[in-house]
């Protein structure tokens, strides 16, 4: 089963001696981590005590599979009692220690932190045949639960708001502990949108970030797309708002199953949970923090990329936005956060030189596209077109041709690539 040993080199050398024989070391990562959580780096005071409590609760233990089984189903427990939520969550791991010793506490304990109800919850509430069905979930190759108290737990998130006690993965979990950079919008994209979401994923994939969005449609499959087909093979992390073992939106499982190929997915809720409202917005946290900086490349003005953008910030990451058209809705959004402080971005370059990304080396060259517009002379319609959407009336009026003839003279472009066809009866450029 995919879950770290609590019996760790740091934990033992609190006690001034060594692991038992047999028992592989988790290597220098995991050392420094629980080393860093132990002796009070700046990092939340209740990770801390946890990871100390989770070591403490390890010391002495054999740590055989049965162990980490019975100690994973005390993990997911903890995590399914309705009423009992994330926070109280980790402050009962900060009171008390592991899951284990949560359950195994006296009422006393608990009730200077849940009331008598969620305590008779707690002692009450079956969630075996959910347990159950995780534990089987988690043994076929890939799949993968993380916790507080495991090394390979996205150290980015630990600093961010609301940390998950508990996360689900299917893939790579490698990726999460490598520089993230999150790319959010509009799941009714333009076509240029998502282009340009293709094109700043591939280029910030090859400067040697991993690529994170939510795997909606519009412009986070196309982040993710542009991540996975990077020069020298990008990486990409889908952090979804339902159960892993459900694919939302459906038409995005192809990319899903590449993602868990070649990426990882990852997820806080329970498997089976469906599609919820509530869902996406606490997805879009996760979303936030694990990024180094955050990119809107569309947004109407209520989006919710606009929540994650907000998140990245208050996260103390770095928000940037693609400027649109004044007259398109989908840019509304990110015009808004460039005016709230955003930083306005024509190209990945932009973003790695604010970063600071790789100075004193070569900037990787943003992709090219082998387009129609590159490889002969701008065709009157695309002039009278321009770069903002525009309607077949207007466009009859700049070009001086009937709409019959201008339809004539659309298609071929539209099937070309070089405009798309927009609701409304309005066409726009790409490239």
């Amino acid at each position: 089963m995919p879950r770290a040993r609590l019996w760790r080199a740091t934990a033992c050398a609190n006690l001034e001696r060594p692991p038992p024989p047999g028992l592989p070391l988790a290597g220098e990562v995991t050392v420094a981590r629980f080393a860093r959580l132990l002796q009070g780096a700046p990092v939340r005071a209740w990770v801390r005590i946890a990871a100390g409590a989770a070591c403490r609760l390890a010391l002495g233990r054999p740590g055989g599979k049965a162990a980490e089984v019975k100690e994973l189903a005390a993990w997911l427990r903890l995590t399914l009692i309705p009423g009992v939520g994330g926070e109280t969550q980790r402050q009962l791991l900060k009171v008390l220690g592991g899951p284990e010793a949560i359950f195994n506490a006296p009422s006393t304990a608990l009730r200077g932190i849940l009331g008598d109800g969620l305590i008779a919850r707690l002692r009450s509430h079956d969630c075996s045949a959910e347990v159950e069905a995780t534990l089987n979930w988690v043994e076929h190759p890939g799949n993968h639960i993380l916790t507080l108290a495991d090394a390979a737990y996205p150290q980015a998130l630990l600093t961010a708001a609301d940390p998950p006690v508990l996360l689900y993965a299917k893939g790579d979990i490698g990726l999460l502990n490598r520089p993230g950079f999150a790319i959010v919008g509009s799941r009714n994209a333009t076509k240029q949108g998502e282009a340009n979401a293709e094109a700043f994923a591939a280029t910030l994939c090859a400067a040697g970030f991993v690529v994170v969005s939510g795997l909606a449609a519009g412009i986070d499959a196309a982040a993710h797309r542009g991540a996975l087909a990077a020069t020298g093979g990008g990486t990409t992390i889908a952090v979804i708002g339902t159960g892993i073992d459900r694919i939302y939106p459906a038409r995005n499982e192809a990319l899903a199953r590449e993602i868990g190929a070649h990426g990882v997915i990852i997820g806080e809720f329970p498997l089976g949970t469906p599609p919820l409202p509530a869902n996406f917005p606490r997805r879009n946290r996760l979303i936030a923090g694990l990024g180094l900086g955050c990119l809107v490349v569309e947004a109407a003005r209520q989006s919710g990329s606009l929540i994650t953008a907000r998140l990245a910030a208050e996260a103390g990451r770095e928000v940037f936005a693609i400027p649109g058209s004044i007259h398109s809705p989908q840019s509304k959004g990110c015009h808004a956060l460039i005016k709230q402080g955003a930083k306005l971005v024509e190209s990945a370059q932009d973003i790695l030189e604010e970063l600071g990304w790789g100075r004193g080396s070569a900037v990787p060259p943003a992709p090219t596209f082998d387009t129609a517009a590159s490889r002969s002379a701008e065709d009157p319609i695309l002039h009278a077109l321009g770069h903002d959407p525009c309607d077949l009336d207007t466009l009859a009026a700049r070009s001086g041709l009937p709409p019959e003839t201008l339809l004539a003279r659309l298609l071929p472009l539209e099937l070309d690539g070089r405009i798309a066809p927009l609701p409304g009866g309005r066409y726009q450029r790409l490239g």
